[in-house]
């Protein structure tokens, strides 16, 4: 059975992984708050360099994380999200980009794929939806940051679609990890998320439950899962990790519950 799981580091950091990654020998993690450097607000392993954090303490909380995780913290590549559909594919030449300044990270993109081995991918989160893939024949993988606006541009699906333009991928063998973000249980929209959603996304009744007058529960890892169906992915091989961000909050970041004021959680993945 594949499931989401956490475990904590020699190094005193919890973080999450997937257990069908695992088993395939991907290295990857999603990170907690805990066993950081930082103070409060972003007490204390807090992994973004655009939080108003101290950079040195963001700095040595990536190196904490990426050396729990296996992976080497001076070749991430990093991205500066801004909740559109851009995606990026790198290779040994971005080794870096981003990884200790935010000015250095790939421009206005939320998604990043690479088929280069120990090129690990970093993107940032606090309530959205950090989305993996990795494809086992091909040997590529992606991160995906899916908020509501990118969920609503399926940056997921498109970023599955440059993975078979690019390299070959096929829809059918791919992985797919679905992190922990907001859930249903606390992620109440209106008409201004809604409707996007209803236009691109004909089955939308099916993932929100209304909570009185012009307000709903959404549901984004399902409208990611249901896009990723709808893409060829094999329901098998999709781990959603249903770990509500908003709800643990004292095991993870989150914008909504902390008011905005608060650090980033990193998903990381390499070949």
């Amino acid at each position: 059975m594949n499931e989401f799981l956490l475990r904590k580091s020699n190094n005193n950091i919890w973080y999450g992984f997937f257990t069908q990654f695992y088993q395939a020998g991907i290295r990857h993690g999603i990170s907690t708050r805990l066993g950081g450097v930082s103070s409060a607000p972003y007490c204390s392993l807090d992994l973004g360099m655009h939080t108003g954090d101290d950079p040195v303490k963001v700095q040595a909380n990536r190196k904490l994380f990426c050396e729990a995780v296996g992976v080497n913290h001076r070749s991430v590549v990093s991205a500066q999200q801004v909740h559109k559909d851009t995606i990026a594919i790198v290779t040994q030449a971005d080794a870096g980009r981003g990884a200790d300044q935010y000015a250095d990270a790939l421009w206005e993109t939320d998604a990043i794929i690479t088929a280069t081995p120990d090129v690990p991918l970093l993107l940032l989160f606090a309530d959205c939806v950090p989305v993996l893939i990795f494809d086992p024949v091909q040997r590529v993988i992606a991160a995906a940051h899916a908020g509501w606006k990118g969920t609503v541009a399926q940056i997921a699906v498109k970023t599955l679609k440059m993975m078979q333009e690019s390299f070959g991928c096929c829809s059918t063998n791919c992985l797919i990890g679905i992190g922990p973000s907001i859930g249903p249980c606390c992620y109440e929209v209106d008409e201004g998320v809604i409707g996007p959603l209803r236009n691109s996304f004909p089955e939308w009744q099916s993932v929100v439950k209304p909570h009185g007058d012009g307000r709903w529960m959404l549901n984004l890892w399902e409208v990611n899962r249901q896009q990723l169906l709808s893409s060829g992915v094999s329901a098998e091989n999709i781990t959603v990790a249903e770990v509500c961000t908003s709800c643990n909050n004292d095991l993870l970041f989150s914008y909504r519950a902390e008011n905005g004021h608060t650090g980033r959680l990193g998903a990381v993945i390499t070949l």
